[in-house]
Order: structure tokens, then C-alpha cells, then sequence
């Protein structure tokens, strides 16, 4: 199998420092100039220093958002791991008959709801496995309920392979599937399955899930029905640095059709506990200079989002200098990539979050899943003004 490499460039710059690659990059950045496929692709020779790639974003992140650093109050559900899919890169997973096998039932599901509100959060982040002794109407049913119980959450939820997943159920359309998510409390679409999007690598890693074109269909007709969206990219598994520039690349095109697309999330592949455990998992430094390449290429994005259950908590602060604006939120309950060896802490206190954010030299701002800042007081929350980018 590939290993994530950079790529060595030949022709022109054979021979040349990582000063001299970058010096022409450097100008249409600060010019705001569109960078160039080649461009995009030429920031992960290992020649440019990370820091100067990080300054360089970091003059974009705050060209767009200031000095504020961004997060939020969530909460996880996964509602079921069982799973008919089998990709290699998840540890998440199980067979029906595995003793690590659960689907919520309505009670369950009703108290992680009421947890959420007490803890004052203002989204609920929803994706699971895709049960096959489950029908449409169970996931269906799962919005639903959320919404009429607990009408303060924004439910954020079902990821492109799980909308695929309920188009084989019913047999209906995409666009009659999400016109019912929606009226039934759906809020927004988050960014998971997306992977790799070119074929060589996601016909390895996940060969029978929603492809590349149904991934970009269901964020197409999402956004055509006015629901927000962000994508994601999984890294630091088999890919190298061509399947990440056009990664990066097709994003950026979907969002000039649409602008519909809210934060780009880069997920490090962790590998343990899953079919590609023998590989390693991705340095810092490599964390760091895909958020900073994915501030510069997708220009068109507001915002890009330092995970910090995946990059750690380290990292990902160090990330608010190298492009990122936001560092997610508390992420009670998060199951996936913890199962996937991920050693971060189950959650964050608003503090340690706030504290977080000012070590790193940003304002912390509280916002909820449109970026909207949120006014508190004690317990009681509004969201006010909408926090739009530069």
C-alpha cells in the first residue's frame, strides 16, 4: 500500500530552496490571488519551512477572522456502531453479533437530549453505523423526537454515506429524503465520509460506501434546500500529496457552485485498533501543514477547524497560528475516534476551552453551529449577531 509522501518537484524549481518555491506563492497570497492546482500542490514539498507556510496562512485566517478564536457547546450522539460497511480504517464498528454491538433506543436517546441541554449545549452532532435490521424510520425517527423534545439543539447530523445508506432503504430521492430530515428538525449536514475523494485511494479504504459523486450530490442538493454543510479530509493513511490537493481542489469547486459550505475539519488518521494498524500515524508537523496548506488553497471557506480530539490538545492550539479559527467545541460523548486510539480527554470544560484559546493569543468566542455568537446568561442562551468572516 502507498505511504503519505510529499511529492519532489522536478522541472523549474528542481533544485531550488523552499524560500525560492514559495516566494512566488507567497506574492498571490498577499495579493489575494486564487492559488493555482500546482501551486496547491507544490506547499507540501518539504522544502518550505512550516513555519513560513504557517505564517502565510495565518496572515489569510486573520485576514478572515481577526483574532477571534471560535467554539462551541456540543455533544456527540452515534446512535448504533453496527454497520453493514467494513472499511479499513475505522475501529468504530460492529457486527450485529458483536459484543461490542449497541443501537439507543428512544429513552436513551431522550436522556443523552436532556444531558446536552443541561450541560447548556447548543448543538448535538449525530452520525452512527448503518444498521441493516434498522429501517429508515428509526433514523427518521431519531431527528424527530431530538427536535420536538429539545427544540434549543441544533441537530447537526447524518453524514453523505448514511443519506446514501437511507436513498437504498426507501428507494425515494435524495431530495425528498433531505425536504423530510429537514422539516422533521434537521439543522445542518457535518462534514464525515468524505475520506479521499480520488479513486485510487478511496476504492481502497472504503470500496462500497457513497462515492465521491454521491458525496458532492447530497452537499449539492443539502445546500439547495438551504441547509449549511462542512467537509472534511481524512489524512495520513495511504494518500499522498496528489489525492490531497485534489481533495482540496474539488471542495473548493462545489463551494464557488454553492457556497454552501460552512468549516473544513482535516481528520488525522488514527490507525489503531483498525485494518491499517501497521501504519503510523501522522506527526505533528504534518497536522500542522495541512491545516495551514487547506487555510491557503480553499479560499473560499470561512473557516477551518482545529479538532482537537483527533490532533490532540496541543496541536490543535498551535493550529489557531498555522490557519485555523475554530477548535470545535466540549464533544461530550465522542465514540469513533476514540475507539480508533485517540488518547485525548472525553471532554472539555468551557474553561480549559477558553483558556486554551488565550494561551494561544486569540479572543475566545462562544458560537453555535451557523456561527452566530451566543450570549449567555447563567444558564439561559441566544444566539445573537452572526459572526461572518472578512
Amino acid at each position: 500500500m502507498m505511504s503519505p509522501t510529499f511529492p519532489t518537484v522536478h522541472g523549474p524549481f528542481s533544485g531550488y530552496s523552499g524560500v525560492q518555491i514559495l516566494a512566488p506563492i507567497r506574492e498571490k497570497v498577499e495579493a489575494g490571488v486564487r492559488l493555482s492546482a500546482n501551486d496547491a500542490e507544490m506547499l507540501w514539498d518539504e522544502r518550505i519551512s512550516l513555519h513560513e507556510l504557517g505564517e502565510l496562512a495565518n496572515l489569510v485566517r486573520e485576514r478572515k477572522n481577526g483574532n477571534r478564536g471560535y467554539y462551541n457547546i456540543n455533544t456527540h450522539l452515534n446512535p448504533t456502531n453496527i454497520c453493514v460497511y467494513r472499511c479499513t480504517f475505522c475501529a468504530f464498528r460492529a457486527d450485529l453479533r458483536d459484543a461490542r454491538g449497541y443501537a439507543m433506543g428512544d429513552e436513551q436517546i431522550l436522556a443523552r437530549g436532556q444531558e446536552a441541554v443541561a450541560a447548556g449545549s447548543t448543538e448535538m452532532h449525530i452520525v452512527g453505523g448503518l444498521h441493516h435490521q434498522k429501517n429508515y424510520d428509526w433514523y427518521l425517527n431519531i431527528i424527530r423526537l431530538l427536535h420536538e423534545h429539545h427544540p434549543s439543539l441544533h441537530l447537526k447530523a447524518w453524514t453523505p454515506v448514511e443519506i446514501n445508506w437511507f436513498q437504498h432503504l426507501t428507494k425515494r430521492s435524495l431530495r425528498d429524503i433531505l425536504v423530510e430530515m429537514k422539516d422533521a428538525g434537521l439543522g445542518s449536514l457535518p462534514g464525515g465520509g468524505a475520506e479521499i475523494f480520488h479513486p485510487e485511494v478511496r476504492d481502497k479504504i472504503c470500496e462500497h460506501k457513497a462515492d465521491t459523486a454521491e458525496w458532492f450530490d447530497v452537499h449539492r442538493t443539502a445546500h439547495s434546500l438551504g441547509l449549511r454543510s462542512n467537509a472534511t479530509m481524512l489524512y495520513g493513511h495511504i494518500e499522498n500529496a496528489f489525492h490531497r490537493t485534489d481533495h482540496l481542489l474539488r471542495l473548493r469547486e462545489l463551494q464557488d457552485e454553492t457556497g454552501g459550505f460552512q468549516t473544513f475539519i482535516p481528520l488525522a488518521f488514527h490507525p489503531e485498533n483498525t485494518r491499517l494498524s501497521h501504519l503510523t500515524k501522522p506527526t505533528a508537523a504534518m497536522d500542522l501543514r495541512t491545516v495551514a496548506i487547506a487555510r491557503l488553497v480553499l479560499d473560499n471557506f470561512d473557516h477551518i477547524k482545529a479538532y482537537w480530539i483527533m490532533l490532540g490538545i496541543g496541536t490543535a492550539q498551535t493550529a489557531l497560528a498555522y490557519g485555523a479559527d475554530d477548535i470545535d467545541g466540549t464533544v461530550r460523548h465522542e465514540l469513533i475516534y476514540h475507539d480508533a486510539g485517540a488518547t485525548t480527554p472525553e471532554v472539555l470544560s468551557v474553561e480549559h476551552i477558553q483558556r486554551l484559546i488565550r494561551e494561544a493569543g486569540r479572543e475566545p468566542v462562544e458560537r453555535d453551529t451557523l456561527y452566530h455568537r451566543v450570549v449567555r446568561d447563567g444558564a439561559r442562551w441566544h444566539a445573537a449577531e452572526p459572526l461572518a468572516a472578512s
